[in-house]
């Protein structure tokens, strides 16, 4: 009966083992994108989500913080380059006792599937999500053709 018993704490010791060594290198593997002990971001870089719709595409960019004035939107051909800066200043008289949001600069660029019309490029910024609204070239858009 001890022998079953030794060869069961041997197995389940093992299993800790290798659960260590699993959480170990999970942790390893998330550690070039997170800094220190909070969960914050590296990269500057805002999160964003580019979806297409028939004859537009549309992209919307978390800026938490960052005013219309400090955001720089370029458009050439198909080519998007999204940047800004935020500036964390505390108010005139205060004291900082804790900075976990600093000042910095963000850049983000993106090729796109098809050329952009720059001309009808709509961009609004609300709540902290930046909105684009990219119309298609005429050019990238489908043609229908009749047969003579």
């Amino acid at each position: 009966m001890f022998t079953r018993m030794n060869e069961i704490d041997r197995m389940f010791g093992a299993m800790d083992l290798l659960r260590t060594k699993m959480d170990r290198l999970f942790n390893e593997m998330g550690r070039p994108y997170l800094h220190g002990p909070a969960l914050t971001l590296v990269t500057n870089s805002p999160r964003t989500n580019l979806m297409e719709n028939g004859d537009k595409f549309e992209v919307r960019a978390e800026l938490p913080g960052i005013s219309k004035d400090d955001i720089s939107i370029k458009i050439q051909g198909n080519y998007l380059e999204i940047s800004g800066k935020r500036a964390i200043d505390p108010p005139e008289g205060y004291k900082a006792h804790r900075n976990e949001r600093s000042s910095t600069t963000f850049s983000r660029s993106f090729t796109l599937p098809d050329e952009v019309d720059a001309e009808k490029v709509d961009a609004t910024l609300k709540d902290g999500i930046l909105y684009l609204t990219l119309p298609k070239s005429e050019a990238a858009k489908p043609r229908q053709i009749t047969i003579n």
